[in-house]
């Protein structure tokens, strides 16, 4: 793979925040052509385009520091431009306690990390994909309230009166949210009483609206998932979450070089961990948590509805692997399989708005 190097003339490397953007121009050898800061909002970056236009007016990229936070209005005003943009990561600090630290050198390390990438990402796409992300986060944000509120919820009645107590205790979580929500004031008890039943309703309340909440942006969901992808739904163990989470991280066509690269990004791809005369592979820790989460829920629906996924961990296990290792080398079979469809089937956001 040829490096950025050689492929352009320089590289606008990109310091993004919430109100200003620092840029710096830069040769292909890593040399300062020129810097500027401006603001970050639509005449900022207009700015910024006419800056890279006089600097490198040739064969030039753009080094846009999170590009899908601060940076994304940036990224989706240059590409609608027809501008080359590259996501970076946070760049690498100096190694000394006592180096300098500023948004121009940090645009200046953007764009000499990606001189020195091997391996450049293109921002993800918007649109259908950030509808989705959106809706997924707040999702989850919601559950975890209610996961929350439900541990509030059982604390209460641990600590409650124990007349209270004893109303509540046989009762499932369900049944016990059921009931505290439909307490009524109680004036002749005692103030502790009265307080805890108060407090009992009010956390049932925010339980049971999470709940909904929850079920609504699920059902939202499913109707969005269905309209970009509904081919990704009949994959055996994929359900309208698992495929939501597997498109947002994906994003789209071309982004990953390979299914190994994607693989790698779910935390799939196996590590080496042999020693001696033994050889292993161990599980990957890192990459897209909430994509591997999605691979690992649609491994455990395979292994209880599919015969081929229960044949093929037991073949692994009678050969000596763990169900551990058994289960990584799926994981890794699912991802193959999701990323060749994902790749084939990928189509433009106009033709899906059309059939929709």
């Amino acid at each position: 793979m040829a490096m950025l190097a050689d492929t352009v003339d320089g590289v606008i490397g990109v310091d993004t925040h919430r109100d200003t953007l620092a840029a710096a121009a830069v040769t292909q050898v890593g040399g300062v052509l020129a810097q500027t800061t401006t603001s970050a909002d639509a005449a900022g970056y207009q700015h910024l385009l006419g800056f890279a236009c006089s600097t490198v007016p040739g064969r030039r990229v753009w080094a846009v520091e999170g590009a899908g936070s601060f940076g994304a209005g940036l990224a989706v005003f240059l590409q609608q431009r027809g501008e080359h943009v590259l996501e970076v990561g946070r760049p690498k600090r100096p190694a000394s306690r006592t180096g300098a630290k500023s948004d121009a050198l940090d645009a200046i390390r953007a764009a000499r990390e990606a001189l020195g990438q091997e391996h450049l990402a293109t921002p993800r796409r918007r649109g259908q994909r950030e509808a989705l992300r959106v809706l997924l986060t707040t999702r989850r944000c919601a559950t975890l309230a209610r996961v929350a509120a439900i541990g509030q919820l059982k604390a209460l009645i641990v600590g409650a009166p124990e007349e209270l107590r004893a109303e509540l205790r046989g009762r499932n979580t369900a049944s016990q949210v059921h009931y505290c929500a439909s307490l009524r004031p109680r004036p002749t008890r005692s103030l502790e009483h009265q307080a805890t039943v108060r407090a009992l309703r009010a956390t049932a309340a925010r339980i049971q609206l999470l709940q909904a909440e929850a079920d609504q942006l699920q059902a939202e969901l499913t109707t969005l998932v269905g309209a970009i992808a509904p081919w990704l739904l009949e994959v055996p163990g994929v359900g309208p979450l698992s495929a939501a989470q597997v498109l947002v991280s994906w994003s789209h066509a071309g982004r990953l070089r390979s299914e190994a690269a994607f693989a790698a990004l779910a935390g799939t791809n196996p590590i080496p961990a042999s020693s001696g005369q033994v050889t292993r592979y161990r599980l990957n820790r890192g990459g897209d948590r909430q994509l591997n989460r999605a691979l690992h829920t649609i491994l455990l629906v395979r292994l209880r509805t599919d015969p081929d996924t229960r044949a093929y961990m037991a073949r692994r296990t009678t050969e000596g692997k763990s169900r551990r290792d058994a289960k990584r080398c799926l994981r890794r079979i699912i991802a193959r399989q999701l990323f060749r469809l994902l790749e084939r089937y990928d189509q433009p956001e106009v033709e899906i708005l059309r059939a929709a």
